[in-house]
């Protein structure tokens, strides 16, 4: 698989990897039918529209569009919405699974029901998958929707998430920078000996997959001129794919200075799950929302 450096390459590769089944929680508004409906006509998902059919009708009527093969799974309430949603991944039916117009914390609670959610094995983590303007690679940063202030071992997960994620848009091998505010190891900042560790784990083959690398500055993450001024060598400095941030108020933030100060935009997905989750904003557009459908689609193709 050739690397993809783009949302357009992303769009493209889900088409040829052929459709899959995705269930829409709280599908009931026109953002969501849109989406679902150009991402059936383009051939990559087959959608489940999960809610109050009748209003899922009407957000049909005022998106112009048509619901003819996109399959209406009638849902009083939000909640109801939500578990219906998890059962249509449990069962095999959906192997894609996203947020419509419900909150998070309902959505991720459903999800991560003992009994009748998909929790798998692993944490789960959001990545997001960043097209920027003017950059010529796709730029990925965990994690900015799910663990608040990580431990040093659910780093190590949010880390293997990353280049798994990496590796699904064909960036082999995935270069993983894991940023703080200095390059230096500095004894009474955390998120520098988190770095160092993470780094050591890599080395010695406990995180796969990928160079990693850290601590690293944002700037000599990302540009090789920076790298070279600091004198930082390595395979990461200058060049990273993925940033990995030391909590998620850091990952947040730069995720949404790339969005309103640079225009960038984010297919976000969350893994770790026995489907990737699709967990986005619900005032997003829907070409926010059918990049990361794609990006789930891509990711249960592997």
């Amino acid at each position: 698989m050739k690397r993809l450096r783009s949302h357009d390459e992303m769009l493209q590769e889900a088409v040829s990897r052929g459709a899959k089944n995705v269930a829409i929680a709280e599908a009931q508004y026109p953002e969501a039918v849109l989406a679902a409906r150009e991402a059936m006509d383009m051939g990559f998902a087959r959608c489940f529209l999960v809610g109050r059919a009748g209003e899922i009708e009407d957000a049909a009527r005022e998106a112009g569009v048509s619901l003819q093969g996109l399959e209406v799974v009638d849902a009083p309430g939000p909640l109801s919405s939500a578990r219906k949603t998890m059962e249509l991944a449990r069962n095999g039916t959906a192997q894609v699974v996203m947020k419509g117009q419900i909150s998070s914390d309902m959505f991720l609670k459903a999800a991560l029901d003992k009994e009748s959610g998909i929790r798998g094995k692993d944490l789960l983590s959001h990545v997001g998958v960043f097209d920027i303007p003017g950059f010529e690679r796709l730029i990925l940063i965990t994690d900015g929707g799910v663990n608040i202030a990580p431990t040093l071992e659910q780093k190590r997960f949010i880390v293997q998430h990353g280049i798994d994620v990496a590796r699904a848009l064909g960036i082999e091998p995935p270069r993983v920078a894991l940023v703080a505010a200095t390059e230096k190891v500095i004894p009474n900042y955390t998120a520098t000996l988190d770095a160092a560790a993470l780094a050591k784990m890599a080395e010695r083959g406990i995180i796969k997959g990928g160079y990693v690398d850290g601590p690293l500055g944002l700037d000599n993450a990302i540009l090789p001129k920076a790298a070279k001024i600091k004198g930082i060598g390595g395979e990461v400095a200058g060049k990273a794919d993925v940033l990995v941030a030391p909590d998620i108020s850091a990952a947040n933030l730069m995720a949404k200075a790339i969005t309103y100060f640079a225009g960038g935009v984010m297919a976000g997905i969350i893994v770790g799950a026995r489907v990737p989750i699709v967990l986005g904003s619900r005032s997003d557009p829907h070409r926010t929302r059918l990049v990361s459908m794609a990006l789930g689609v891509l990711l249960a193709s592997m």
